[in-house]
């Protein structure tokens, strides 16, 4: 993708998210791309349908979560987005994932990097990322790397009830 149509791409994403996560996504890609990534909002908001696609095909292990997430007057307000690196979106790297958990940390958010795995292994995740221990591939990483989300805020049932960062 030529860098004005990932541009383009992301501002449409953001234009679907609150407005503070958005800020913070911003930064996170700014980060990024201080160590040369191009990232790119694969989604942000998701509708109900597709988060039930997502949850019967395995994808996602709940019925509403972040990316889900409406105004009173059905707005998006999505507080997920899925972050690839654009040059290469079907292969995340080890180096990707440790630099991305940095970032979204730093910014007060977390990534799907963690899902799935023992407290051990997150811990070791997150002291290789914390670390800048970027070039480790000795540790594991989750299920979904390239998810961030503001879940060490607050919970889904929270922002279903309105609850925002």
């Amino acid at each position: 993708m030529t860098d004005e149509a990932l541009k383009q791409r992301n501002d449409e994403q953001l234009a679907t998210c609150w407005p503070a996560f958005a800020n913070k996504i911003r930064a996170v890609i700014s980060d990024m791309a201080g160590h040369g990534y191009r990232c790119r909002i694969q989604q942000s908001w998701r509708s109900p349908q597709e988060q039930l696609e997502a949850f019967n095909s395995g994808h996602s292990k709940l019925r509403f979560g972040f990316h889900n997430c409406t105004g009173p007057n059905g707005e998006k307000q999505a507080l997920a987005v899925d972050l690839l690196d654009d040059d290469r979106p079907n292969e995340e790297t080890m180096k990707y994932s440790l630099m991305l958990y940095s970032s979204a940390h730093s910014h007060g958010l977390t990534t799907g990097a963690l899902y799935g795995l023992s407290p051990k292994m997150k811990q070791a995740f997150v002291n290789a990322a914390l670390g800048k221990d970027w070039d480790n591939q000795k540790v594991k990483r989750g299920w979904d790397e390239s998810h961030v989300d503001c879940g060490n805020q607050i919970t889904p049932a929270y922002a279903k009830a309105g609850a925002r960062i």
